[in-house]
């Protein structure tokens, strides 16, 4: 997977909950986190706007990015970010570094495909997806930006589950990993309401007695 995003960022040395509610009030800008790799942690403080604009494009979530630390480039994946609970606001990001030959864990977006033709939503299914993502285990070189589901042949009353993805080489599903009773459903298909409700009153129809 190509390395595409870099984010400047400074150390932080002004610690605290109060230094942390100045830099977002007064600065626009938000304190991080950088850990892992076997190295000390690293606090950085990042630029508000800078990470909002990042964060519009969706592969920023699940691609390797290049954090630029006082001139210093440090490869790493986003691993939590904190948002305010009613402002658009961001108010802290932690990131992971990686090893080249060291697997990592992190959440994929799933991408589905072919929803609107498939056979189940011709006949008026609806689609429930359970999942939007899955966190998946790979090495940093094997890290998908985004993983496709495709439901094309997708029936009424189908059940798709976590084994029924197609993985890319090299990746595995953190949840299966723990067992066959870990593969749940990501997505489910049935008759909506409307469409029960008209078969309802239809057979309602069909069991009434005939009129002399």
């Amino acid at each position: 997977m190509s390395e595409s995003f870099v984010l400047n960022v400074e150390p932080r040395e002004d610690m605290g909950k109060g230094a942390s509610r100045r830099l977002r009030r007064l600065e626009d800008k938000i304190p991080g986190i950088i850990y892992g790799a076997g190295k000390k942690p690293q606090a950085i403080t990042i630029n508000h706007s800078e990470m909002i604009k990042q964060l519009e494009d969706e592969a920023f979530y699940s691609h390797i990015l290049s954090l630029k630390v006082a001139g210093k480039a440090e490869k790493v994946i986003l691993k939590d970010l904190q948002r305010h609970p009613f402002k658009p606001k961001i108010v802290h990001a932690d990131f992971l570094r990686i090893k080249a030959g060291e697997k990592l864990h992190t959440s994929v977006p799933l991408h589905y495909l072919n929803e609107d033709g498939c056979p189940g939503a011709k006949a008026g299914g609806v689609i429930n997806h359970a999942y939007t993502s899955v966190e998946v285990s790979c090495l940093p070189k094997n890290l998908p930006e985004f993983i496709e589901v495709d439901l094309a042949e997708l029936e009424m009353d189908q059940v798709v589950h976590l084994s029924d993805i197609k993985l890319p080489t090299g990746v595995e599903i953190v949840e299966l990993m723990h067992g066959a009773d870990h593969d749940q459903a990501i997505i489910t298909i049935h008759k909506g309401r409307t469409a029960v409700e008209d078969d309802s009153e239809s057979k309602a129809e069909d069991d009434s007695p005939a009129e002399e």
